[in-house]
């Protein structure tokens, strides 16, 4: 008989978000046949209510699974679960404060990826990151099992808590390299020249302004940067301060991936902004595709590509890296960025570690 196992705190499958999704859309497409799975979606995030796919079950839960509504709806997925699972997969911290007492009652297995320290984004106020903070706490107090998914938040669960934690990364290998149609260079001019890249969301902690700030200066490459400029006032205002500069290029979200891989893909230098977080989806795909990469020198991304990455800590370090960089030095991390993305972040060797721990 298959062990039953219930996935908690995403918005849903398919994937059409985040990093959560994107880890469960491939986790359940090479588990389904050893487990029996039920994931828990967001019906206000779905455009259609579909019951199975990847040949799992989807449970619906009528609110969003973001901002202040994941709490509740995290918790009303780990209390509907106990019914469902033998074992809860729980993605984030937010419903953890639920744990104490679903402990009190029963023995089923929980298994919780406390993300990328959620507490410390900026984008937070006071009461919230207190209550983030907090709910880690229990998090890592009352589940069986704690996943990491850098070595430096493995370190940071290791010292602040004196707990033996599991380190299980990212997958990359869903991306793939495109060839650009002439068609996508009609659309999009800047195709035409060399250009830098970055996708995502539109937030401080991901330093958005100042790698604008640094291309206003820098004029002798295009930026492209796509993400949710409507979703905040930082985003709204960065659109409108950079939209009209000749150089910089700035787009919604592209959800359509084939789309997406050809501009990524094809860019001259992928620049990975974020400053907060364990080890970022769209950094490990951007290895992957073997990009040439210039990060943010916080120690996350640092562990993530093995220091053999660039970095910039403010905006002159950046203006410093794009005027001096050259051809075969974006080579060869090139080669570097792709090798250790096969080695490290495949959901084929992802998936096999959460089956071990199921």
């Amino acid at each position: 008989m298959k062990k039953k196992i219930a996935i908690i705190g995403t918005v849903g499958i398919p994937a059409k978000y985040g990093g959560f999704e994107t880890l469960t859309e491939y986790l359940t497409k090479f588990t389904s046949e050893k487990f029996e799975i039920t994931v828990f979606c967001s019906l206000k995030s779905s455009s259609e209510r579909i019951e199975k796919y990847n040949g799992v079950n989807l449970e619906y839960i009528n609110l969003k699974a973001n901002g202040i509504q994941s709490i509740p709806y995290d918790i009303i997925s780990i209390l509907r679960s106990l019914k469902i699972a033998d074992t809860l997969l729980i993605l984030g911290v937010s419903g953890c404060v639920i744990l104490p007492l679903v402990k009190l009652f029963c023995n089923k297995k929980i298994i919780v990826n406390i993300d990328g320290l959620e507490w410390k984004r900026d984008k937070w106020g006071w009461a919230a990151k207190w209550f983030l903070k907090f709910s880690e706490k229990q998090a890592v107090k009352f589940a069986d099992i704690i996943v990491c998914d850098n070595k430096v938040i493995q370190s940071y669960v290791n010292d602040e808590y004196s707990v033996t934690s599991q380190l299980i990364a990212y997958g990359a290998d869903h991306v793939t390299k495109e060839v650009l149609s002439e068609e996508l260079k009609i659309e999009f001019p800047f195709l035409q020249s060399k250009y830098a890249f970055k996708v995502c969301r539109i937030e401080p902690e991901n330093n958005i302004h100042l790698i604008l700030d640094a291309f206003r200066e820098f004029k002798k490459l295009n930026i492209v940067l796509i993400g949710n400029w409507s979703n905040s006032s930082y985003g709204k205002s960065l659109k409108e301060e950079y939209d009209n500069i000749d150089n910089i290029y700035l787009f919604d979200p592209i959800y359509d991936q084939k789309k997406l891989n050809k501009l990524r893909s094809n860019c001259y230098i992928y620049i990975h902004g974020h400053s907060a977080g364990g080890t970022n989806p769209s950094l490990v795909e951007a290895m992957y595709l073997e990009l040439p990469i210039i990060a943010f020198g916080i120690n996350y991304n640092k562990e993530t590509t093995n220091n053999k990455s660039l970095y910039f800590d403010n905006k002159f370090e950046l203006i410093q890296i794009l005027s001096t960089i050259n051809e075969a030095e974006l080579n060869e991390m090139a080669k570097e960025m792709k090798k250790l993305a096969n080695s490290k972040y495949t959901w084929e060797l992802v998936s096999k570690k959460y089956s071990e721990l199921f």
